[in-house]
């Protein structure tokens, strides 16, 4: 257990970031990305035993991340839902912190509202190649799905987005 221990805090400092930063852009919520980085790497801590390619360890975790992600980010938005309909106040909105001041630039804002009405393969693979410039053949590692279907769902999710926002490219 010990030469784990040592393993999984080298893949954390190698990895939380690309974690962390697509667990962002998923949810544009720090605190969801926060829950789901450390999610993963409990999930990559019980699962390391089952790695069988060391060569592919960054798309193993981000695989394990995007599915912590859309369970962690249904789980927040139906809990939402739940104590918006039963709350008899609206949500109290935190005081917004100087760097999510800077992040809310208005292009930005309107990018991210629009990538968040996308459903969840769409978003993540926009995500993955236009956000994280991860290549085809890592974001069908991390989808699990054939390099020629990550190139025709880009397409068209990429089709989907310009119809929100107008041209992106």
């Amino acid at each position: 257990m010990h030469k784990n221990r040592l393993k999984i805090e080298h893949l954390y400092e190698l990895y939380h970031r690309d974690v962390y930063h697509f667990a962002l852009y998923y949810t544009n919520s720090r605190e969801e990305a926060e829950d789901i980085t450390q999610e993963t790497f409990f999930k990559v801590l019980k699962q390391l035993d089952k790695l069988k390619n060391e060569d592919k360890v960054k798309t193993w975790i981000l695989s394990i991340a995007r599915n912590t992600a859309v369970d962690i980010h249904r789980k927040q938005k139906i809990k939402r839902l739940l104590i918006e309909k039963i709350s008899w106040q609206p949500p109290i909105k935190e005081a917004p912190k100087p760097l999510e001041m800077v992040e809310q630039h208005e292009q930005w804002l309107f990018l991210q509202e629009a990538l968040m009405t996308l459903k969840s393969h769409d978003r993540t693979i926009i995500i993955c190649r236009m956000l994280k410039d991860y290549t085809i053949q890592e974001t069908a590692a991390i989808l699990g799905i054939s390099e020629v279907k990550v190139r025709v769902d880009f397409h068209r999710a990429m089709a989907r987005l310009r119809k929100k926002v107008g041209r992106v490219d």
